[in-house]
């Protein structure tokens, strides 16, 4: 309850919320209130400023599509992403380090050595193998291969806070009642991980974001006629000179939902640990 009133409290924090929720509404209902579809071409309309015509809010690109809805489903799908992929790397995060933090010892040694080597290797590259083996542009193996390499830094963060909760009392009181040692790695140390995990997928997700987009503006994610944010900054970096707002409507989005999202993650730290404001 304090941790929500002091989260309640923060400026900032509330203005974010405010403009991500406004953000998602429209990326969800938007495209509903445009007579145009994501990879509807309008010959009559080719690469229109944004305001010239109603029908088109923001303008169209070089194939006359509309540039409104492809940026709300673009987000939607940027999001869409960013979140499964944080998801899956928190998740994965989150087993490897509890267990490696709760079994100390050899186990311990092992597990983190296997995540010294993997960060030895370099992640984009990682990414970039795997979206090209497969089948590139599929949502799915996108996903994976963003949340598979992006679980390393959770697992250290949620060891280091396994180390420290398995020395608390009430752990030592769960082991001398005889639980299972899974059980209090359920039960006792994984609730009380949640904390610093929240916080910590609240920074994920504009990496991933950032990452989703990057490999989309690459032509390694998400691909035409399908719309993210990294593919629409792609196309319009290529008509910047002759039509700067294919380029401007996505990069703002971006630029908004970046800010918004690491200030809530700030907001959400300063909430549960007051000693960091």
């Amino acid at each position: 309850m304090q941790a929500g009133r002091r989260l309640a409290s923060n400026r900032h924090t509330r203005l974010a919320l405010a403009v991500l929720g406004i953000i998602t509404l429209l990326a969800v209902v938007g495209p509903w209130f445009s007579p145009w579809a994501f990879d509807q071409l309008d010959w009559q309309h080719l690469a229109l400023p944004p305001g010239h015509i109603a029908a088109h809010w923001f303008g169209t690109d070089r194939l006359g599509r509309d540039l409104f809805v492809r940026t709300l489903c673009g987000v939607r799908l940027s999001l869409l992403i960013s979140i499964l992929a944080s998801l899956v790397s928190l998740g994965i995060g989150v087993a490897w380090g509890a267990v490696a933090g709760f079994a100390g010892a050899r186990t311990d040694e092992w597990m983190m050595r296997f995540v010294d080597v993997l960060y030895s290797l370099p992640y984009l590259f990682i990414v970039i193998i795997l979206t090209t083996l497969f089948q590139r542009g599929s949502i799915g193996v996108l996903l994976v291969a963003i949340g598979a390499v992006g679980w390393l830094t959770t697992a250290r963060i949620v060891r280091g806070e396994t180390l420290a909760l398995k020395r608390r009392e009430f752990i030592e009181a769960a082991r001398a009642t005889g639980l299972a040692p899974a059980a209090i790695l359920v039960r006792h140390i994984v609730p009380n991980l949640l904390g610093p995990v929240a916080v910590y997928a609240t920074l994920t997700i504009p990496q991933m974001i950032i990452f989703e987009s990057f490999l989309s503006f690459l032509g390694l994610g998400v691909q035409e006629p399908q719309a993210s944010l990294g593919n629409l900054i792609n196309v319009g970096a290529q008509e910047m000179q002759s039509a700067p707002w294919m380029l401007l409507v996505p990069t703002l989005f971006l630029v908004t939902l970046l800010i918004c999202l690491n200030l809530l993650g700030d907001g959400l730290r300063d909430a549960l640990d007051p000693r960091e404001r």
